[in-house]
């Protein structure tokens, strides 16, 4: 699939693909004969994980050592569960300091609509 599609595909833009490429959180994209990116559905897969990564606050640095790891096959397997429960603490407390204030925000909403 061409970059178009791995964009609407993975919900990152073209120059997000290009920089994670880059940085070598990809493994080398392929090119079609027209010279173009042709992405598979490996790629694909990583680049919708990488946006969620991403999305939920993972460092850059820690995706990279993620997908390292990856390429070094499943004796890194260990590893990589480790960073995503770490990853996966980090969210449950982003989690509940989002509930927090949606709490708070809720109760002032009640309070400014009673004064109506």
């Amino acid at each position: 699939m061409k970059i178009a599609e791995a964009t609407a595909e993975s919900g990152l833009n073209a120059v997000t693909i290009r920089f994670y490429e880059r940085q070598g959180l990809l493994d080398r994209i392929k090119r079609g004969p027209d010279g173009h990116r042709a992405f598979s559905p490996k790629d694909l897969r990583w680049l919708k994980l990488f946006e969620r990564l991403r999305s939920t606050g993972m460092p850059l640095a820690e995706m990279k050592r993620f997908a390292e790891l990856a390429r070094e096959g499943d004796q890194t397997r260990a590893l990589r569960l480790e960073m995503l429960k770490q990853h996966l603490v980090r969210l449950n407390d982003m989690q509940q300091r989002i509930d927090n204030c949606r709490a708070l925000i809720d109760a002032k909403i009640s309070i400014y609509s009673g004064l109506e």
